[in-house]
């Protein structure tokens, strides 16, 4: 299976939209695990793309000159 493209700020919204069904009772009990499961993968993804940003951003820093 192809890795889904999607980007952090989606992640988060959908998220939160399956949070608000299950929070709010709007959620079938059919549905539940699939959502979850669902929000498991975004959460993942939303962590890998915060790790990797954070070692951009290391990189980045280590690169400058400083003014010392």
């Amino acid at each position: 299976m192809a890795k889904e493209k999607i980007s952090y700020e989606a992640s988060i919204k959908e998220i939160e939209e399956i949070l608000e069904k299950i929070e709010t009772g709007n959620l079938g009990v059919d549905e539940l695990a699939g959502k979850v499961s669902r929000v498991t993968e975004l959460l993942k993804a939303c962590r890998n793309k915060l790790h990797h940003t954070e070692a951009q951003i290391q990189k980045i820093l280590d690169e400058s000159p400083t003014d010392e």
